[in-house]
This record gives structure tokens, C-alpha cells and sequence, in this order.
């Protein structure tokens, strides 16, 4: 059965997902940054990437449902995107997280899934 809810880890991950943050993130097609936060709240999980000199500086929030694999030991996390979709992804401003923010983020990965 695919996995379909966003703001959702899929049960088959291994690994903490309190640990993530620190890990490098890999996108489909090369490396986007480390995750800065980790949020494991459910039907809200995410991560919150800073993407360093890749994009600027710029943080990025990534629904945990697009999360396909965490490799433990290497200290990385997978996600099933594309740099590209990642950079054109909805501004993350941490003082305006609300369900509106939220509801844009669904609307522009949900397609992706």
C-alpha cells in the first residue's frame, strides 16, 4: 500500500526520528543541506532543512511523508524529491507556521507523493 498522508512518517523507517536533526539530506539528485529541526508532531511531522550556500541560506520545509529512507549509521536522511522542487517550495518563515502555511506546503508537495 503506498504511502499517501504528508505530514506523516511512514511506519517502515528505521531509526529514531528524534535524531534527526544534524543529518544531511539527500535529495533524488544530490545533497540539499542538514536538517536544523525535526518536528514529530503527528499529522504535522516535517523537517526543517537549512540548505547552506545550495540556495542561499535559505530553509526549506520538508512534510515528513516525502521522506523515503534514513540511513542510521551515515547520518542521512533520503527524501523522494528533486533539488529543484525543494528550491521552488513555498518560503519557510518560522513566525508565520500557521494552517494556512501548512495548507500551501500540502498543495505545492502533494503532487510529488
Amino acid at each position: 500500500m503506498p504511502h499517501t498522508d504528508l505530514w506523516t512518517y511512514r511506519t517502515t523507517l528505521p531509526g529514531t526520528r528524534e535524531a534527526l536533526v544534524g543529518c544531511d539530506v539527500e535529495a533524488r539528485d544530490g545533497s540539499i543541506g542538514k536538517v536544523d529541526e525535526a518536528t514529530p508532531d503527528t499529522g504535522r511531522a516535517h523537517i526543517v532543512v537549512d540548505t547552506g550556500p545550495w540556495i542561499f541560506g535559505r530553509k526549506v520545509v520538508i512534510p515528513a511523508g516525502t521522506i523515503e529512507r534514513i540511513d542510521v549509521d551515515d547520518k542521512k536522511i533520503f527524501v523522494g524529491l528533486t533539488k529543484d522542487q525543494i528550491k521552488d517550495s513555498p518560503e519557510y518563515d518560522p513566525t508565520q507556521f500557521d494552517e494556512d502555511y501548512r495548507m500551501r506546503l500540502g498543495t505545492y508537495y502533494d503532487p510529488f507523493l
